[in-house]
């Protein structure tokens, strides 16, 4: 089930995300500086291209590092993919059928906004290996 719902979700909006976390991802390893930033968002990238069986958990070992870290993303590139997930989620909700996929976009909302300090992990293994 998990992969009939990926591929669906990758036609209707799992690729034209991808595509803009892939997009933030070059502008951010542009200079060195955003390297970081960069990984983040090919890690949220790859999670928005296949999200179902997946969950995201907040690694108890993230500290102040991280809280200024999401400041800066959110300045960076959060707020602009943040608002890529509620129109594809708004647009989504249209339909009947629509409607579990655009919930599942604004469910990646909080992690597109403050990604740093959390871990994508599979739904088999709620809590990260790092514990």
């Amino acid at each position: 089930m998990k992969t009939i719902l990926n591929v669906i979700w990758l036609v209707l909006s799992g690729l034209w995300l991808f595509l803009g976390y892939l997009l933030a991802g070059v502008l951010l390893c542009i200079t060195i500086i955003g390297i970081p930033f960069g990984i983040a968002a090919f890690r949220i990238g790859v999670y928005a291209l296949w999200p179902f069986g997946y969950t995201t958990v907040e690694r108890r070992d993230a500290g102040a590092p991280s809280c200024v870290g999401n400041v800066l993303w959110l300045v960076l590139a959060g707020w602009w993919l943040a608002l890529a997930h509620i129109v594809t989620g708004l647009a989504l909700c249209i339909t009947i059928i629509g409607i579990p996929f655009g919930i599942a976009n604004f469910k990646l909302i909080p992690v597109s906004l403050l990604p740093l300090g959390r871990e994508i992990v599979p739904t088999d293994q709620p809590f990260s290996s790092r514990w």
